[in-house]
């Protein structure tokens, strides 16, 4: 049998302790979840607990009976009241109808008509229970049909009422997820969102053409996305639901009409994986490259133009300039309109041509090149641009080590060099390491070594001493001067300059200009 909890309160202890054994709560279907002596603790209570019957005394300490009731209806508490009084007073009974209570009994309360009046509120406990259910289930039935049309930017339907299906709401937003590992076991996001979201119903969740979709709404749903996003800042933990996570997100929007145009930017992101980097969760609608002024063209002439400045830089032991020609080259290739498999036979094309001339010019020089062949197959299988990028990085050490340079503090000036032209690009250690033919981890023990601090803190000084400086000369707002160092998010800026400089970028200012 399934058991509904009853509260019962009232100030008087032989009163309550008599209610808890005056009839068979178990026997009757019920569990007594608590019992208490005033309106305060019985408004806790339920708030806490949820009952679907409450035994409510009219006249309590501290909160009465019917206040009681008006406030927990307020709150959409939607159990059942059974009032007691030991007074016959019909303007008590008027009110306590108005708020839906089921049952008015007078004290000393009678063994069997209480029994009666239980019984008659679990029935319609559990018959509103099941039509509750099965008005869910109809309306979840009929609603993904009409999601599949909204996202796919059909008109809407005049005869459909959008508010009684939940779904009309002021702001929405379009998140599409999948594993951040291809082929491994990714997290549910959908019942991670719900979990924070504590179960309510501010977002939806379907699937569209192998696509996982939630469309957030309202102001809360979109607060507590952009809260979980925070957990991204400096990559989630390793191991964690959301480390098995990736996903992209549209714009918000006002209008339900709109909903489709922040899916359709969601799907577009989708097809630019391939230009995220290492350990990169995330892509939002503002990483959408704006049209070039002039289109980056993928034909053997370009391609050889990067093979010749590979081929020099590597010839003269330039680390430096290898790594900003791949870095210009990663900029170029993410504004290009050609489609993946494209991009990957460019980059191809230019490794083979460096391979050739590298291994004709140093000819009496053992450089443990793959075939051909086997060049083609490894472009052709990874996942991200930034893994091949990162070949070609090792192939360029590779060949400097067996032509004559080995100086690894010549490369940390490289390194440091790099950070400081572009330290207003998201950078990470996963994404810096590989250009300089390091690992993440090596690189991040070496960095510690030679700075004293972790990359990450030296990045973080990088930033606030170029944002001071703005805020020094310039009259840009902090959320403009935010952007310009690098920093996404604009609390997370705040959090870091004040960690640093001891005040807020507002208190920066305002002293300087005091």
């Amino acid at each position: 049998m399934e058991h509904l909890n009853v509260l019962i309160a009232d100030d008087e202890q032989i009163v309550r302790e008599g209610l808890h054994y005056i009839i068979d709560w178990e026997d009757l279907g019920f569990s007594v979840c608590a019992a208490v002596d005033n309106g305060q603790s019985a408004l806790e209570k339920i708030r806490q607990y949820q009952p679907d019957l409450v035994l409510l005394d009219i006249r309590m300490p501290k909160l009465s009976g019917i206040e009681l009731i008006e406030k927990v209806r307020s709150e959409g508490f939607i159990g059942e009241f059974i009032i007691l009084s030991g007074y016959s007073d019909f303007k008590y009974a008027q009110t306590a109808i108005r708020y839906g209570v089921s049952y008015y009994l007078t004290k000393p309360i009678d063994e069997d008509e209480l029994e009666k009046a239980a019984v008659d509120i679990r029935e319609k406990v559990l018959a509103k229970r099941k039509t509750s259910l099965s008005m869910k289930q109809y309306l979840t039935k009929a609603k993904q049909p009409i999601l599949l049309d909204l996202l796919a930017g059909k008109e809407r339907n005049a005869s459909i009422n959008y508010e009684e299906l939940g779904l009309s709401y002021p702001l929405y937003q379009v998140v599409i997820y999948e594993g951040y590992t291809p082929f491994y076991h990714t997290y549910n996001f959908a019942e991670l969102l719900r979990v924070t979201n504590q179960g309510n119903n501010s977002f939806e969740d379907i699937q569209v053409d192998n696509y996982n979709v939630i469309l957030l709404k309202g102001a809360r749903a979109l607060s507590r996305f952009h809260t979980c996003l925070m957990h991204y800042e400096d990559g989630p933990e390793k191991g964690s639901p959301l480390d098995s996570i990736f996903l992209t997100y549209g714009p918000v929007v006002n209008n339900l009409d709109d909903i489709h145009v922040s899916y359709d930017i969601c799907k577009k992101l989708m097809s630019r994986r391939f230009f995220c980097d290492e350990n990169q969760h995330v892509l939002s609608y503002e990483m959408l490259p704006e049209e070039a002024s002039e289109e980056f063209v993928l034909d053997p002439f370009v391609a050889k133009e990067y093979s010749r400045r590979l081929i020099d830089y590597i010839q003269s032991y330039n680390r430096r300039e290898i790594s900003e020609t791949l870095a210009q080259l990663k900029h170029r290739l993410y504004d290009c309109n050609a489609d993946i498999d494209k991009i990957k036979y460019f980059l191809a094309d230019i490794f083979l041509q460096v391979k050739h001339t590298i291994s004709h010019v140093y000819s009496n020089v053992e450089i443990p090149f793959a075939p051909n062949a086997a060049i083609l197959e490894l472009i052709e299988n990874k996942y991200y641009l930034y893994e091949i990028l990162l070949y070609f990085t090792e192939q360029s050490d590779l060949i400097i080590r067996a032509i004559g340079n080995t100086s690894s503090d010549s490369i940390f000036d490289d390194i440091l060099y790099y950070i400081k032209h572009n330290y207003e690009e998201p950078l990470k250690l996963e994404s810096i390491a590989p250009l300089f033919g390091y690992n993440s981890s090596y690189l991040g023990k070496l960095f510690s070594q030679k700075m004293g601090q972790n990359f990450n803190s030296y990045l973080d000084s990088v930033r606030i001493r170029e944002a001071t400086h703005l805020l020094d000369t310039t009259s840009m707002k902090v959320y403009e001067i935010a952007a310009r160092v690098g920093y996404r998010n604009v609390d997370y800026f705040h959090q870091k300059f004040k960690k640093q400089m001891n005040l807020s970028p507002a208190e920066y200012r305002k002293r300087l200009n005091s």
